[in-house]
């Protein structure tokens, strides 16, 4: 199984880390990772159910799970 791309690596090192606001946060996607906000979350969801990602950042993975999962049923 061929490993991630670098922009797949620096979107989940990316969400590992905290924010306090998100306009911190969309500001820092912007000019971190040279991405617009809604193609960098595409991104990241698309993530979530690879398990290349899951191998390379389980806490960060699962924990987006919970939360996606909770949005989900809450619907």
């Amino acid at each position: 199984m061929e490993s991630l791309g670098e922009r797949e690596r620096a979107v989940l090192a990316f969400e590992g880390r905290g924010w306090e606001t998100p306009g911190a946060k969309e500001r820092a996607i912007r000019e971190e990772l040279d991405l617009a906000p809604v193609r960098y979350y595409q991104v990241l969801n698309a993530l979530l159910d690879d398990p290349r990602a899951l191998e390379l950042a389980p806490v960060t993975v699962n924990r987006l799970r919970r939360v996606r999962d909770g949005k989900r049923r809450e619907r």
